[in-house]
Parts: C-alpha cells; sequence; structure tokens
C-alpha cells in the first residue's frame, strides 16, 4: 500500500449568538478513527463538546451522505461516515445543537489515504462477458433502483444493529474489493464487495441485526438478499443458491438468510458480500475493524 497521505484539517467556525445559558466559548471537538481513513473504507467520527458546552444532539454530512450521530457512554455524539473509493478526500459539515436552543456549525476536509487495490482477468458465460443488449440494460436498471431504495431506507432507518458484527462466513477472501475486473476480455468494472469461499449450499449468515429488505433474483448478482440495518448502514449477499428469509423479517447477526450458490454473474460457487453507507460501497472487512469480529 502506498504510504498514507497526511491529514489535513481546515475547521470552519461560523459563529451564531448564544444565550448566555449557553455556557463555554470553546467549539467542541471533532476526531475520527482510524486517524488515517482509507479511500472505500468505513471510519467513526466523534464530537466531543468544550469545557462548559451542553450539546443536545449533532448532525451533518460527509461525502455527499447523511450523518447519524448517537450519543455514546462518556457523553460525545459519534456517527459512522463512509469514503467513496476514488476519493482524495471527504469534506464534512456539521451542525452543532446546544440544550438551549442555539446551534454552530463547522466544517472538516479529510484528506484521506489511497486504497491497494489489484486488476483481475475472469472469465463468464458469454452473456455476461460483452456488453448488455437492451434488455439487460433495463433488467440491470431495474436491479439498481431496487438497491437505491435500500440505500435511501437505511437513512430514514433509525440504527437496529448493535456491537454484535461478523463475516457472513468463516471462509478465505477469493477477490478482495476495490479490484478492477476484466471479463472475459471485453468488459470492464471494478469490484465493490468482498468474495467469500464457499460450497454450494453452505450456510450464510446475517453480519449484524437488520431488517430484509430485498430478496429478489438480479441479473449479474444472481438470487440476493438486502439487510437494512439503520442508520445509513446497509449489507448484501450475492449468487445465493436459495434465500432462506423474506421481506420485513428482523434478523440477528449470525442469523441464516441463505446459501451459497452460483446464480448471476460468476466464475464459481461463492459469496459476494456487500456493505455499504447509504448508496457508497464499502470493504466490509472496514466495518468489521471498527465494531466486528
Amino acid at each position: 500500500m502506498a504510504p498514507f497521505a497526511s491529514i489535513l484539517l481546515m475547521l470552519t467556525w461560523l459563529s451564531i449568538p448564544r444565550p448566555p445559558t449557553a455556557g463555554g466559548d470553546a467549539a467542541p471537538e471533532v476526531t475520527w478513527r482510524p486517524e488515517q481513513p482509507v479511500q472505500g473504507h468505513l471510519f467513526v467520527l466523534r464530537v466531543t463538546a468544550g469545557p462548559g458546552e451542553r450539546l443536545a444532539g449533532v448532525e451533518g454530512r460527509a461525502a455527499n451522505e447523511e450523518l447519524h450521530f448517537d450519543r455514546v457512554a462518556d457523553g460525545a455524539f459519534e456517527s459512522l461516515a463512509a469514503v467513496p473509493i476514488d476519493a482524495t478526500s471527504v469534506e464534512v459539515a456539521l451542525t452543532y445543537r446546544y440544550e438551549d436552543g442555539a446551534q454552530a456549525s463547522a466544517s472538516r476536509r479529510v484528506t484521506v489515504a489511497p486504497g491497494d487495490y489489484r486488476h483481475e482477468r475472469l472469465t463468464v458465460a458469454p452473456r455476461f462477458g460483452a456488453p448488455p443488449d437492451s434488455a439487460d440494460q433495463a433488467r440491470i436498471a431495474s436491479d439498481n433502483a431496487k438497491a437505491r431504495q435500500v440505500s435511501r431506507r437505511s437513512h430514514r432507518t433509525a440504527r437496529i444493529w448493535g456491537g454484535d458484527v461478523r463475516r457472513p462466513r468463516e471462509s478465505r477472501v477469493t477477490s478482495g474489493f476495490g479490484n478492477g475486473r476484466e471479463f472475459n476480455g471485453q468488459i470492464s468494472s471494478r469490484h465493490m464487495g468482498l468474495d467469500l469461499d464457499g460450497d454450494p449450499g453452505d450456510t450464510v449468515v446475517a453480519a449484524a441485526r437488520g431488517v430484509v429488505e430485498v430478496v429478489d433474483a438480479f441479473l449479474l448478482a444472481g438470487n440476493v438478499v438486502y439487510l437494512n440495518h439503520g442508520g445509513g448502514l446497509l449489507s448484501a449477499y450475492f449468487h445465493l443458491s436459495e434465500q432462506l428469509v423474506q421481506p420485513g423479517d428482523t434478523v440477528e447477526a449470525g442469523a441464516p438468510i441463505g446459501l451459497v450458490g452460483a446464480t448471476g454473474r460468476v466464475t464459481g460457487p461463492h459469496l459476494h458480500w456487500v456493505v455499504r453507507y447509504g448508496t457508497t460501497s464499502v470493504d466490509p472487512r472496514s466495518l468489521l475493524e471498527l465494531v466486528g469480529r
């Protein structure tokens, strides 16, 4: 991996008149972990009130995605955030709400580290190795619209998942997130998920607590299950031979949701695991590194 870029901090404090009861003059402290976010990874934003400040809540956006701050045990506020895979920096805009009703705004620019992504050449069925015809284009557009709807719902849903986050299969990674891919020497794409090894019929479990939003057969992804974890977070499971859940089901982390298969555009049986923050796809391993196992 290329050397990490340095973190560039730019803080713009916009003063908004506040009553004397608000207390204190120090701006809230904004930090994040890891200290050096990487392209295509999740990170956690943290806002801590300054001395004498009484924060009631924090709102904001980062990389064009809504942030969802929750108060944590020590009184600070934290939210997941995502670095798009091609981003060289992330713009963070925050609004602080105080207990006296006053508000103030701040912005940060976070320069991120480059990801370490490779190029793969794959052979698939002829239908999937050439540009799609008009019928397939329409099918793909419909599938993508369903996926975007889950992204929108994840931002409108309060956080469902907790600290129990796990891999949907305890097996080796066969293809990493973010790699460039060439199919049959003709069509190129980027691999926006993590492939985990498996034999047909092996069990796939939910990575975290969530609500089943989509159970369907997509053209490229094959048989899919999409889970809405709330607070902007969602996960999806592709190429299944069988789905074991129905839309509207609430599942716990580790609950069986499907079986490994080879449906859709594949070179063989495996699980393609997707994690997104809103519409931003990220390496699922970055979620495990933050809160999982």
